[in-house]
């Protein structure tokens, strides 16, 4: 069984669509707004908006002399050939999406283990999505494929038109290396998704038309389609509510490719799942916290998640624990089955994701945000667990792993450390397998872990990686960057383009652990979600002044920046607390939270923040949205913007707002918008390394000259 929870689900989910939804009581509309027109993704009038704020900031920007060596460094580094091409283990070899100058859409590759361990692979090109787009005239991104188990050989292949989440899906054929004729396709873009049943059968869960999506625009129905037949015809077998955030059915099923059942699921929120199992006929419902998901099915066990205890007669399962039944038992009794404890967490510990291979499941866990892996096997009726030797001091996650053999993969990450692959085919201790290149001089370079002290006296860890010898005079040059939201950690990880354009021209770069992540665990992020969402804000403003209190920067010397999620967090940052930043990169943000769950299917997020449409909930959120607080008065630090005309998750409506309304102000800004990509940015390295360079001639202009 493929690995599953009820975060995984959402974090599947796209947020966002092209057209904004009318006003409602309590909630701005276009008499309070006169930006809302800019909610039209694609409007001439918002468009010819976009074209003009584009070329101004081009001019701001890369007309500065630093630029071209700017974007150029970015760019060797992106289409480096000797970074680590990582892959998925398969039957049939190893697979890689690559992307190079030659191939800026990339292909779709393989090789074998022999050839993979050497310096120079041979690759057969399986896919090539440059090719495929211009035969078919179209802006296709590759989003990954899902094939039929054991075998893998067809598959069905996701396709985006200009980097929206929404995909197309059509059946490949990897042995043949074509797209089967007559096969399945699914030429509507929509999320959501296929399984295998059979080779002439799926399990589809899309846009099926009029009542069926929800209210938050996801899927909201499961259908089986039967190879020949018109998708119009296919059964329907699960239908969730309207209001759920998204709804759908699963397959359970072994490291063979058997499927033991089916199991359907209603997202009533983002951090919230119930769960139904069919049996005898019916569907019955899972008696599971609403925040707990299955997890993993090895040697007959079938493995939950808990985001909460779990008390189950008089056991209690902790928040974060790992909990097994017997597959049949459960079979027989869903509810009734005896359960057992696999593992549960210790002080400042945190599973962060997992793996099975044929025999043992592979859990790669956080402990005090430094990277452990263990590795779980049921023995005798009893679980047994062994740690896996990877470096300390790491950030580890396991990045492949074979359902039909124990080969797995593991990558070992920190700050100033290229990356590294460890490989491991069950018998011995991992062994390097590929090397990541040096990219920046990190010889002269060390990192720090301080903790700052919240609102609340509540401690926040952050990591400062500076200069060895790096005066604490306040005249650095920083950067400052978090998350902070969905149980979603940051951690360390190599910094590449930021260390070679930023650290080495003498900044500091500054990695914040904020409450509502999930740097430790469910409680980490539990803490500061809707009511208490504030508490995130709090944090990363604490951290900033703790920098400044210890001579790392000064407010003339300080910029922050994130993405999405991270996006409002610097929203919040420099609306709530100007006088400490000069600069804030907003990047793809939510930024109007009073009118989120308007733009598109941003209502899926009132898990996370509260619903604006309640009262006592607006009240939680109209205190610190951004937009909203853009105000007369405020010197602002220049803010720059930055999206997507194509991401369908957050919308470009929140950055392009924030900016018209700081140019209304008669402040300075910048403002920038790929016109394709989704996002994450750019769909191709030259896309990627130009919004870099953008990013660091502001930061370099703002915070260093």
């Amino acid at each position: 069984m493929k690995l599953v929870s009820a975060l995984a689900i959402a974090a599947a989910m796209s947020f966002a669509q092209n057209t904004p939804a009318a006003a409602q009581d309590g909630i701005p509309g276009p008499e309070q707004d006169s930006y809302i027109w800019l909610e039209e993704a694609r409007s001439d009038k918002a468009l010819d908006w976009v074209r003009a704020e584009n070329e101004r900031t081009m001019d701001l920007l890369a007309g500065d002399p630093r630029y071209d060596a700017v974007k150029a460094e970015a760019l060797a580094i992106y289409d480096s050939e000797d970074r680590i091409p990582y892959v998925t283990i398969r039957p049939d070899g190893l697979y890689n999406f690559w992307q190079d100058k030659q191939n800026p859409r990339g292909l779709v590759r393989r090789t074998t283990l022999e050839s993979y361990r050497t310096d120079d692979p041979q690759w057969e090109t399986v896919l090539d999505v440059d090719a495929l787009a211009e035969a078919e005239g179209r802006e296709w991104v590759y989003k990954g494929s899902t094939c039929l188990p054991p075998e893998q050989r067809l598959c069905m292949i996701a396709l985006s038109d200009g980097g929206e989440d929404a995909t197309v899906l059509r059946e490949f054929d990897m042995a043949t290396k074509s797209f089967v004729a007559d096969g399945f396709v699914l030429d509507e873009k929509s999320q959501g998704g296929i399984e295998w049943i059979d080779a002439d059968t799926l399990l589809v869960g899309r846009d099926f038309g009029e009542g069926t999506l929800t209210e938050s625009q996801y899927p909201r129905t499961a259908r089986i389609w039967k190879r020949g037949t018109p998708i119009e015809q296919a059964e329907e077998i699960w239908r969730g509510e309207e209001a759920d955030v998204w709804s759908g059915a699963s397959l359970l099923r072994d490291h063979t490719g058997e499927v033991h059942g089916t199991y359907a699921f209603r997202a009533v929120s983002f951090h919230e799942t119930e769960y139904y199992w069919q049996h005898d006929g019916e569907w019955l419902r899972l008696e599971l916290p609403l925040k707990a998901s299955p997890y993993g099915l090895i040697d007959g066990q079938l493995l939950f998640s808990t985001d909460v205890d779990w008390e189950v007669g008089d056991q209690t399962f902790l928040a974060d624990a790992l909990v097994s039944v017997d597959l049949e038992a459960f079979k027989a009794d869903p509810n009734g089955a005896a359960k057992t404890l696999v593992w549960a967490p210790q002080d400042k510990q945190t599973k962060q994701s997992a793996a099975n291979t044929a025999e043992s499941l592979y859990v790669s866990l956080l402990d005090n945000v430094r990277g452990r892996v263990l590795k779980f096997d049921h023995v005798d009726g009893e679980w047994v667990s062994s740690e896996v030797q990877l470096p300390d001091n790491s950030t580890l996650d396991v990045v492949a792993a074979s359902d039909g053999s124990d080969e797995i993969m593991y990558s070992v990450t920190d700050f100033l450390t290229p990356s590294r692959l460890y490989y491991s085919d069950g018998s011995g201790a991992p062994e390097v397998l590929k090397t990541s290149p040096s990219y920046f001089d990190a010889q002269g370079m060390e990192v720090e872990q301080y903790e700052a002290t919240s609102a609340d006296g509540t401690k926040i860890p952050y990591f400062l990686v500076k200069p060895k010898g790096m005066v604490m005079d306040g005249t650095n040059p920083t950067l400052l960057t978090g998350y902070g939201g969905f149980q979603v950690p940051r951690l360390p990880s190599y910094l590449g383009s930021i260390g070679k354009i930023w650290l080495e021209r003498g900044g500091a770069y500054i990695l914040g652990n904020m409450r509502g992540g999930g740097e430790f665990g469910p409680g980490w992020h539990q803490s500061a979600i809707r009511e208490n969402k504030q508490r995130t804000w709090d944090d990363f403003l604490a951290i900033a002044e703790d920098a400044i209190a210890r001579g790392i920067t000064s407010p003339e010397h300080l910029g922050i920046q994130g993405g999405s999620q991270g996006g409002l967090l610097v929203g919040t940052a420099f609306t709530q607390r100007p006088d400490l930043f000069n600069a804030a990169i907003v990047q793809i943000p939510l930024f109007d939270m009073l009118r989120y769950h308007l733009i598109g299917r941003g209502a899926s997020w009132t898990g996370e923040y509260g619903d604006p449409r309640i009262d006592e909930q607006r009240a939680w959120i109209e205190p610190y949205s951004p937009y909203q607080k853009l105000l007369e008065g405020k010197d602002y630090p220049a803010p720059f913007f930055w999206a997507s005309t194509a991401d369908d998750r957050t919308h470009p409506a929140h950055a392009r707002k924030g900016a018209a309304r700081v140019k209304e102000l008669g402040q300075d800004y910048f403002y920038f918008e790929d016109m394709t990509g989704g996002h994450s940015g750019g769909v191709d390295n030259e896309q990627r390394a130009k919004i870099q360079a953008l990013q660091m001639i502001y930061l370099l202009q703002r915070l260093a000259d």
